[in-house]
C-alpha cells in the first residue's frame, strides 16, 4: 500500500471537505391525497399505501 511521502495540511483536507454537507431532502406533493413525501417512493395516508398518486394497499377494516 502506497504511503503519503508528506502530512496532508489540515487547510488541505478541510478544503477537499468543504463538498460534504447535508442536503434538505427533495420533496413532492401528491396530486390525489395532497400529502407531501419523497419522490418515487410509497406513502402512508391515515393508513393505506400510495403510489405515483395510486391506492396500492388499502388499510384492512377493523371489526
Amino acid at each position: 500500500m502506497p504511503h503519503p511521502k508528506r502530512k496532508f495540511s489540515k487547510s488541505r483536507t478541510a478544503k477537499r471537505r468543504t463538498h460534504y454537507k447535508a442536503e434538505a431532502p427533495s420533496l413532492t406533493t401528491c396530486q390525489t391525497t395532497g400529502a407531501i413525501h419523497l419522490p418515487h417512493r410509497a406513502y402512508t395516508v391515515d393508513g393505506n399505501v400510495y403510489y405515483n398518486g395510486k391506492l396500492l394497499i388499502e388499510k384492512a377494516a377493523v371489526a
